[in-house]
């Protein structure tokens, strides 16, 4: 378990400081305990009921009808025993419990208070249409702003994200959903006003929960299936010691490139897991070839040239995988033809495997292993370039430098510290299609880096 850095649970503090101060006027002569009572209980069941990770916003439209039935720093109330009661299964425990209370507090008691200054009624009921659709709109704006902002401090505290990039995107996802929630918490709010009562407002939850319920089914297969992917992985980085945490950097520069290029969020993923398996493969291939000193032969080169297609025989099977398996198989193809295992050209090639090819070198070049030190990431955007058109499809090299200017580039050595990618240099799988038109230091990189490229250790024996 990686640690929380000093200034995330600073930041956890101080949000829960600040979610204190909110609820505290709630324990005043003008709240209406029985209905915030209620809010709370019904919150708190949904926490308990649904984990967190699997449907984080499942009963946010609880807490947007406590915004439109309650005084701000009630409405903030609302939410904390369900939240601190919530079960929680990643460490440290406590830490989350108070930020599950303290972001939705903090949350409710902007979009009351939003609500509130825009005269939105006390208990919202139907006699108050259209008037309180506005008031209401800003409310929960205002709660996906708040959500957001949160959000976007603990990427920025806890994950290390940038700040040019902590926040960006955050609100365009969670305010769909969170309007959603709004719609039901207004739905809820003017039920509970009307002669019918609680019981009727509590109708609204059950299209939420078999939503919800439907949703969490399709997280636990999902995270099956990474769960799967993961155990694959770990067995790749347990018989090849050398590229332990390669995969998963493939997986996130595929991303990159993904994006670049506008794709889909379902091609996305599966992009991001043909990074993550490109080598599983290596299974199939004898461990003392893998973490052979020496130059291999070329019998041996072949067994280990073989990997694509052993992986593609394990993850053919996986049926969620989809383009992800041709990915597996073909990421050692080159554009100009003289790659493996079927020596296929240009357009031939999937467009998944020819972004895994780049993604594939790129974290090659700028990974540092044991027997040599990391290529600045700059050297190895330009290598790339240099090889695009012949090795690597230019489509793809673009993107992946243009990504990288937006995001910039981080990875994780063995020990698991963080390290930016900019260290003295590394021949990746790149610096084999260079090697014919070299000075001799860079045939020699080139020599090693194609060794590796196959899975095995450099020429020279290095370590």
């Amino acid at each position: 378990m990686r640690p929380v850095p000093p200034r995330a649970r600073g930041y956890v503090l101080g949000a829960a400081l600040g979610g204190a101060a909110c609820v505290a006027p709630a324990f005043g002569p003008d709240t209406p305990w029985s209905v915030l009572a209620l809010l709370a209980v019904l919150y708190a069941a949904g926490e308990h009921a649904v984990r967190r990770d699997v449907a984080a916003a499942t009963f946010f439209p609880v807490l947007l009808a406590g915004v439109f039935l309650l005084p701000p720093a009630a409405a903030a109330l609302a939410a904390v025993p369900g939240a601190l009661c919530a079960r929680v299964e990643r460490r440290p425990r406590g830490l989350r419990r108070l930020w599950r209370a303290a972001q939705p507090a903090l949350a409710a008691w902007a979009a009351g208070h939003v609500y509130a200054a825009l005269g939105g009624p006390a208990a919202a009921s139907a006699p108050d249409f259209p008037y309180v659709l506005l008031p209401a709109v800003a409310a929960v704006l205002a709660f996906a702003l708040a959500l957001t902002a949160l959000d976007g401090g603990i990427l920025l505290t806890a994950e290390l994200v940038p700040a040019r990039t902590a926040w960006r995107g955050l609100l365009l996802r969670s305010l769909a959903p969170v309007s959603v929630h709004g719609l039901a918490g207004l739905m809820m709010a003017v039920l509970w006003s009307s002669p019918y009562g609680p019981p009727a407002a509590l109708l609204v939850l059950l299209p939420m929960g078999v939503s919800c319920w439907v949703f969490a089914q399709y997280h636990r297969e999902r995270s099956a299936h990474q769960a799967t992917i993961r155990a694959l992985v770990q067995a790749v980085d347990l018989k090849d010691r050398y590229t332990r945490g390669h995969s998963e950097r493939v997986g996130r520069a595929s991303v990159l490139i993904a994006r670049e290029l506008g794709m889909a969020d379902d091609r996305v993923e599966l992009l991001r897991f043909a990074g993550i398996l490109h080598d599983v493969g290596k299974l199939g291939v004898p461990t003392r070839l893998l973490r052979k000193e020496g130059p291999l032969t070329p019998q041996e080169r072949r067994v280990i040239e073989l990997h694509p297609e052993y992986g593609h025989e394990m993850v053919r099977g996986i049926g969620f995988l989809g383009e992800a398996r041709a990915a597996v198989l073909h990421h050692h193809e080159r554009i100009d033809g003289s790659g493996y295992p079927y020596g296929l050209t240009g357009a031939q090639i999937p467009e998944a495997a020819r972004v895994v090819a780049v993604a594939d070198a790129f974290d090659a070049m700028t990974s540092t292993r044991s027997y040599r030190r990391a290529r600045p990431v700059p050297a190895a955007v330009a290598e790339l370039e240099r090889c695009a058109g012949v090795q690597f499809d230019a489509a793809m090299v673009r993107a992946l430098a243009r990504a990288l200017q937006r995001h910039g580039w981080s990875s994780e050595v063995t020990a698991g510290t963080e390290t930016t990618a900019g260290g003295e240099p590394v021949r990746g799988a790149a610096a084999e299609a260079a090697s014919g038109a070299a000075s001799e230091p860079v045939r020699e990189a080139a020599s090693e880096a194609a060794s590796e490229a196959a899975g095995g250790r450099p020429r020279s024996g290095r370590r």
